[in-house]
């Protein structure tokens, strides 16, 4: 049983599925490792590192590609590369299929398994396969880090012979995993932190990590079963536009990250918003590859309006590929690990068993 990965496009994604110290851990299940030459080279891992480990380096992808029962990524493979993978195999990745529906349904009508690890359901057992949060957590500390970086002031109170620096006044716009990560970062860092979201079983995360919830008057509990934020009603965004719109005068610097799965971002901060606020201030947008949170998010730009800045990627964890690869080969080894029937030395593909089913694109 071989399991296998290629280099992804280095100018859209950085980090790796397979490290040295998993393909260990893959061997010990009973498979083989194989992986395109210099696989982790840019992140300073050598091939000698892999095959240390135990793993195959194969000059030719294509090769990587045909060999491998199970094919482990971080996004959807070119359509050339998808051309060759053949009936049975299986595509391990983050695929997004509300993006690549249409080469997701090819894939499928050539009776390819194909998982796509952010549908993982929210439930105890697949906690230690969660790419969702292990990258959003990571996501949430480079955000506030990058915005600090933007922020023309000093963050925490400074109390001096020449008088006194106020600290900074940070809003964190979605208290999921990232954002919950933004204000304990930026509270580390001395700032004051509000946030808010549509979920009330949030006002007690954010106010244990030392941040003020923002409650919406009258506001509903926005929660799915599966935990995730579903979409607000108008009044619920009138309320929402009228308490930010008056929060946003007195706030130095805004995290957003509020998302809903498959869909485009919700337009949270709107032009007027943006032109009431104070010049030098800077909003970072996590949510800029889904259509951003904020009236002017362009992606991979920071755009100025009357002084303020907004800031957006469309990959911020190509800036800690190394701790984002880690995380997230990890995740994915416990995925195939599931995934493999070790007492008969086979992949068992159990729609019996919730994260098989609802992972697997049909």
């Amino acid at each position: 049983m071989r399991i296998g990965s290629i280099s992804e496009d280095r100018n859209l994604e950085k980090r790796i599925a397979v490290t040295p110290e998993i393909v260990k851990k893959y061997i010990s299940l009973g498979f083989e490792v194989c992986l395109s030459e210099n696989y982790g080279s840019h992140l300073g891992i050598k091939d000698q590192q892999f095959i240390e480990m135990g793993a195959k380096i194969f000059e030719n992808e294509i090769e990587v590609l045909n060999l491998s029962q199970i094919i482990v990524q971080l996004g959807m493979l070119s359509d050339k590369k998808g051309f060759s993978i053949k009936e049975n195999q299986i595509l391990v990745g983050v695929l997004n299929p509300y993006i690549n529906k249409e080469k997701l349904e090819n894939l499928a009508r050539k009776k390819i398994n194909l998982f796509s690890l952010e549908l993982l359901p929210r439930i105890t057992r697949a906690q230690s396969m969660d790419i969702l949060s292990s990258q959003a957590n990571l996501a949430g500390y480079k955000a506030v880090i990058e915005s600090f970086a933007n922020f023309e002031k000093a963050i925490p109170m400074m109390m001096t012979a020449a008088g006194t620096v106020p600290a900074a006044k940070v809003l964190v716009v979605g208290a999921g995993v990232a954002g919950l990560q933004a204000i304990a970062t930026a509270k580390r860092m001395g700032a004051i932190v509000f946030a808010t979201d549509v979920r009330m079983a949030s006002k007690e995360q954010v106010e244990s990590l030392g941040g003020k919830f923002l409650t919406v008057q009258g506001s509903e509990n926005l929660e799915t079963e599966g935990g995730y934020a579903k979409e607000a009603s108008d009044d619920f965004k009138k309320k929402q536009e009228e308490l930010l719109s008056e929060t946003l005068k007195k706030i130095d610097i805004v995290i957003c990250t509020a998302l809903i799965p498959g869909k485009k971002a919700p337009l949270i901060i709107k032009e007027n918003m943006v032109d009431k606020m104070q010049s030098g201030s800077v909003i970072y947008d996590l949510a800029a590859i889904q259509g951003g949170n904020t009236s002017y998010t362009e992606v991979d730009k920071i755009v100025e309006k009357n002084g303020v800045k907004i800031m957006g990627e469309s990959n911020i964890l190509n800036k800690l590929p190394i701790s984002a690869s880690s995380l997230y080969a990890k995740n994915v080894f416990n995925f195939v690990d599931n995934l493999y029937d070790k007492e008969n030395k086979k992949i068992n593909i159990n729609l019996d068993d919730e994260i098989i089913e609802k992972t697997l694109i049909k």
